[in-house]
């Protein structure tokens, strides 16, 4: 018997249907079933032959979806119903007691929550993965010169072991939002039922114990079916690491074109032409850029279903696992690129360091001779910004023109070794401080 007397129409079932993308919750679906079997018999809501025989059931269940050959029958709306009609044919009635004490919103919400917790511990390792990539290629790299750039134009020369390890700072501060994630997916939603509570006396601590949600049952029955601040977390720390990949990727595009020279990708890592048989193109490293967006976009739209969405469940939160599931995917492919390139790449000492050899950008050196010698800041970056305009209109070098008026200490003051080393602050790029970065970040992935 059922509630409605006319069929469902078409378009509809279509659109309420989320079975194409849900299935492959089926892991935490079978997981948290088995979890509540054992919990029902446990409290003596079912029988231990009912459980028994459910857990039998639910392992051929398993097996079928892990190989491939489970049924999916037209009439299977997501997979929490196709699990159920199929454990049912299996194991006969007794499959119809499994629901006892729960409701599709609770159970979604576990299956959800634990899915998300499995995603950003894999992104954690894999954020960690890129982490030790970095790190290995500013060892290699250690007293490899480079310009550093604000608005793209030369600024001041760093080594390049220290441009690479601004990305290690960048991807740990991305590790604690997914460790922030884990944590907020702590609370077990099942056993709220559809919204208040089940009418049976159950124990949601001995299935959040077997489940891993150290946080213990969701206190409040309302917000466990309502709740997915989780998904949003995991969407949020996913937008900030791929944007920090992609600006990893705009780099990679930009030193390895002719015009930069600063690196050149592995085969693995690029593409051909269609039309043109010369060229390499760093196409991994251009979707890091495009792949951010992307994500970002997952995050907005997820805003916009929780948006004023009254409590408890609406039908809206089917729309969570699209924008969850294209967002995992998505980064951890992003996260595979950025490791793969960044361990393949073959960065060209010489041609970073003739990029790095222009005078100009030690100004900020030359102001600071001044600055010993008690001239205001202020006062000094005149003086030299004067200097630096002469020596570009006269064609000369900023030597040429500094030394004569600044005297012999100011040619010491650009000889290119200099530049780099004189940067002796805490964080700063001198070898000294270049070394301790390695081994803090080092200590990060150990």
């Amino acid at each position: 018997m059922s509630r409605f007397a006319e069929p469902q129409d078409p378009a509809f079932r279509e659109m309420n249907t989320s079975l194409g993308f849900d299935r492959r919750l089926w892991p935490q679906d079978v997981a948290q079933s088995r979890a509540h079997a054992r919990m029902l018999a446990a409290r003596g809501i079912i029988s231990d032959e009912d459980r028994d025989a459910l857990l039998q059931g639910l392992d051929a269940v398993e097996a079928e979806l892990r190989d491939g050959t489970f049924p999916f029958g037209a009439e299977d709306e997501d997979i929490h119903m196709a699990v159920e009609r199929r454990l049912t044919e299996v194991v006969g009635r007794v499959g119809g007691k499994l629901h006892t004490a729960r409701s599709r919103n609770d159970q979604v919400a576990t299956d959800v929550a634990l899915f998300t917790r499995g995603a950003a511990q894999d992104a954690i390792a894999a954020i960690e993965d890129v982490m030790r990539a970095l790190v290995d290629a500013a060892e290699a790299h250690l007293d490899w010169p480079l310009p550093g750039y604000t608005h793209l134009q030369r600024a001041q020369p760093v080594y390049l072991s220290h441009h690479l390890l601004a990305y290690v700072w960048m991807l740990d501060r991305d590790r604690a939002r997914f460790r922030f994630t884990v944590e907020q997916t702590a609370r077990l939603p099942l056993g709220a039922g559809a919204l208040a509570g089940v009418n049976f006396d159950t124990d949601r601590r001995m299935v959040a114990e077997e489940l891993g949600f150290a946080g213990g049952p969701a206190p409040n029955s309302i917000d466990a079916v309502a709740n997915r601040d989780f998904v949003l977390d995991y969407l949020s720390a996913a937008a900030t690491c791929a944007t920090h990949l992609s600006r990893l990727g705009a780099e990679i595009v930009l030193w390895s074109s002719e015009e930069f020279g600063f690196v050149t990708l592995s085969d693995a890592w690029s593409s051909g032409s269609s039309i043109m048989p010369q060229k390499k193109n760093p196409d991994a490293a251009e979707l890091l850029r495009a792949k951010a967006p992307r994500i970002v976009g997952h995050l907005q739209a997820l805003h916009g279903v929780v948006h004023a969405l009254p409590l408890t469940y609406n039908k809206d939160l089917q729309e969570d696992k699209e924008h969850l599931f294209d967002t995992v995917d998505t980064l951890r492919l992003c996260l595979a690129a950025a490791a793969g390139m960044v361990r393949g790449a073959r960065f060209r000492r010489e041609r970073m360091a003739e990029a790095a050899s222009d005078e100009l950008i030690a100004a900020t050196d030359l102001a600071d001779l001044l600055v010993k010698r008690g001239v205001p800041f202020r006062e000094c970056h005149g003086i030299i910004a004067g200097l630096v305009r002469t020596a570009v209109e006269e064609g000369r070098t900023l030597s040429e023109v500094a030394v004569p008026e600044l005297g012999e200490e100011a040619g010491a003051v650009l000889a290119s070794s200099s530049w780099l080393e004189s940067k002796v602050s805490e964080g700063g790029t001198s070898l000294a401080r270049v070394r301790e970065q390695l081994e803090l970040a080092r200590a990060l992935v150990a």
